[in-house]
């Protein structure tokens, strides 16, 4: 019986981070204003352990929203040690943490090897040059590329995180990073559109008419090219979309940006709406679609919208479920 897997998140925004990225404030993108104490974090993993399965389970501490390597060897070695009783105890099974390629060094993989960490997540965010200095990342590509390397090296699992929509990017070198970081061994990623937020450097761009987000629709779209570039390589992409922060939500901290709280159940919906496109070259009285459970609401689309693109052809359109299907594999039958 493969086990679940939880997370218990700690957000750290910004410490211990040396450079202000154009499009960064991590306060509003996590919705969390301050760095959390040591007392704190107990607080919130004593919390969410009430609220979670132990039995059958695989519950993961994960520092995110910082440079976490760039602590002193002191507080990385004192934010660990926080989460030591639970792992000892089974109730965690191990720490992930989010950082910068930059920040990695033997030292500090040997550090983290003793305390249990299992998983480094890295914000590459692209693997193009050009794209990396202008958004002020103050890495490049080849430090992403030595650290990830240093990383599967000493055993830890590996996630590579990206960013589409960054200044100077484009559709082919968005996938030319998703290819990169499958090459580079990661297990897992995330994809996040770059929004414009409040209070950065990419805001002051965006009003000087010198930076322009993709579109909703553009990052859909890319995304949804990305998304199976990276399913087709057993790459597990854990997040589609940034966190909903209360932020976000209310638009308070959002200036402009390709933003929507069911960006996943969207840019699913758009692989569906590329695969059944294509029966609109027949037509008829009606059309019946099996699909996998899993996969029934996506093919039916976000609000209906494949459902109702196959209307303009077909005067009935049924989807059913069909548990013998697997993945996104269909069958179909017209009634003329």
């Amino acid at each position: 019986m493969n086990k679940k897997h939880f997370n218990i998140p700690v957000f750290i925004p910004e410490a211990a981070c040396p450079f202000q990225c154009i499009y960064c404030n991590q306060r509003k993108i996590s919705g969390q204003l301050h760095i959390p104490g040591d007392q704190e974090i107990i607080q919130i993993i004593e919390s969410r352990l009430q609220t979670m399965p132990i039995e059958n389970s695989e519950i993961e501490l994960a520092y995110f929203g910082g440079n976490f390597t760039g602590f002193s060897m002191e507080q990385q070695t004192n934010y660990l040690d926080l989460v030591q009783p639970y792992i000892h105890d089974g109730r965690i099974s191990g720490i992930r943490l989010s950082t910068r390629p930059d920040y990695i060094s033997e030292e500090i993989l040997k550090l983290l090897k003793t305390k249990h960490v299992s998983t480094i997540e890295l914000g590459a965010q692209s693997l193009d040059d050009e794209v990396l200095k202008a958004s002020k990342r103050g890495h490049t590509a080849a430090e992403t590329i030595k650290a990830s390397q240093m990383i599967l090296e000493f055993g830890f699992n590996l996630g590579l995180q990206m960013m589409i929509g960054l200044p100077g990017d484009s559709i082919d070198k968005a996938v030319f990073t998703a290819h990169k970081i499958i090459e580079l061994g990661a297990t897992e990623t995330r994809i996040y559109p770059t929004l414009v937020i409040r209070d950065t450097l990419l805001e002051k761009k965006y009003h000087a008419g010198k930076f322009q987000p993709l579109s909703l629709e553009e990052a859909i779209v890319w995304s949804a090219k990305i998304l199976q570039i990276f399913e087709q390589s057993n790459v597990k992409v854990l997040k589609l979309g940034l966190h909903p922060s209360d932020g976000l939500l209310s638009g308070a901290d959002l200036v402009a940006g390709p933003w929507h709280q069911s960006f996943r159940e969207l840019v699913l919906s758009e692989i569906w709406r590329e695969q059944i496109l294509p029966l609109l070259k027949h037509s008829g009285q009606g059309i019946t679609i099996d699909v996998s459970p899993k996969e029934i609401n996506y093919a039916i689309g976000y609000k209906g919208s494949n459902k109702k693109l196959l209307s303009s052809g077909f005067g009935q359109v049924l989807f059913r479920n069909e548990s013998k299907l697997p993945g996104r594999a269909f069958k179909y039958s017209i009634l003329t």
